[in-house]
């Protein structure tokens, strides 16, 4: 069962890279939903397989309900994100805040999640109060770069929401960001202490994992950070857009910065996971071999 559902995880990264990819290159416009499906799908798969469906879907509704309430809350108060609205582009609500939005936190979210694991370590039973603070904390940080890259167009260009009071980063505020952070922070943090609380033997779980597992997922982040990168590219026109407070803005210089700051956030992450992921690798295959060895020596001496 194990390996049937690798085959299909590898088979999630290849279409969701070809839909990610080409959708920014060519004018597909396959809908947003489909292409968040595909990542909630990967999500749940992987998720069991390293957490167990318990593991997982406890994950799926502290992410729903968390990122839920806060929204709401935001949208009447104006904390944790600021003052903004959500208008009627995509799709019906649940309250004051679009269903779709939900879905994206645990779609992406997970992504930054596993890459948050790879940095630092995996959470179970055995793991130290600094490693389940360290991983929320970092991970929170790979899931903010995600909203780096597409909130200016989200909202200044295609009005999925709006800033009341604008905002220096292309119509978008500071405090959107640091809501953004304390939002998927108070969501990992409740996860990474389920995981430390929860009886399992977390030790013979990872060990049980090839590298290869958690590449699907750093793929998954990177393709996403890639998609700024060739819409971009892939987009020559400019025109002008007026954020809430009459600011105007060039929609070529937006797509610009998103792209910049998807190379040196997102991709930069990703890459970074990788490089973690091979040097553990690389780790353990010399730790096996210096056991072989002093298994050898020992075996000469005995003789």
């Amino acid at each position: 069962m194990r390996t049937i559902s690798t085959y299909v995880l590898w088979i999630l990264v290849v279409v969701y890279t070809v839909v990610k990819l080409a959708n920014q290159v060519f004018p597909l416009h396959i809908p947003i939903p489909f292409v968040v499906l595909i990542t909630i799908v990967f999500g749940l798969l992987h998720g069991a397989l390293r957490y167990k469906w318990s593991g997982i879907l406890t994950f799926l509704v502290i992410c729903l309900v968390v990122s839920n309430l806060l929204e709401n809350i935001s949208v009447l108060t104006g904390f944790p994100f600021g003052h903004y609205y959500y208008t009627d582009v995509i799709g019906p609500k649940l309250f004051l805040v679009p269903l779709l939005i939900g879905p994206s936190y645990c779609a992406i979210g997970y992504l930054a999640w596993v890459l948050g694991t790879v940095l630092i370590s995996d959470i179970n039973r055995t793991s130290s109060a600094f490693t389940t603070f360290a991983v929320p904390f970092i991970a929170s940080f790979a899931m903010v770069a995600w909203d780096l890259g597409f909130d200016p167009t989200a909202s200044t260009i295609n009005h999925f929401w709006i800033w009341e009071q604008g905002g220096g980063y292309f119509g978008v505020p500071l405090t959107n960001f640091l809501g953004w952070f304390f939002t998927v922070y108070v969501i990992f943090q409740l996860f990474a202490l389920f995981l430390r609380l929860r009886r399992t033997d977390g030790n013979k779980e990872e060990s049980a994992f090839p590298r290869s597992f958690y590449a699907q997922a750093i793929i998954m982040y990177a393709v996403t950070g890639l998609g700024f990168v060739l819409a971009y590219l892939s987009d020559s026109g400019n025109s002008l857009v007026t954020d809430a407070m009459g600011v105007v803005w060039h929609t070529r210089s937006i797509a610009e910065a998103e792209a910049t700051v998807g190379i040196f956030t997102m991709i930069f992450v990703a890459a970074l996971s990788a490089v973690k992921l091979l040097q553990r690798s690389a780790v353990s295959t010399n730790t096996q071999k210096l056991k072989q060895d002093q298994v050898k020596r020992l075996s000469g001496k005995s003789l």
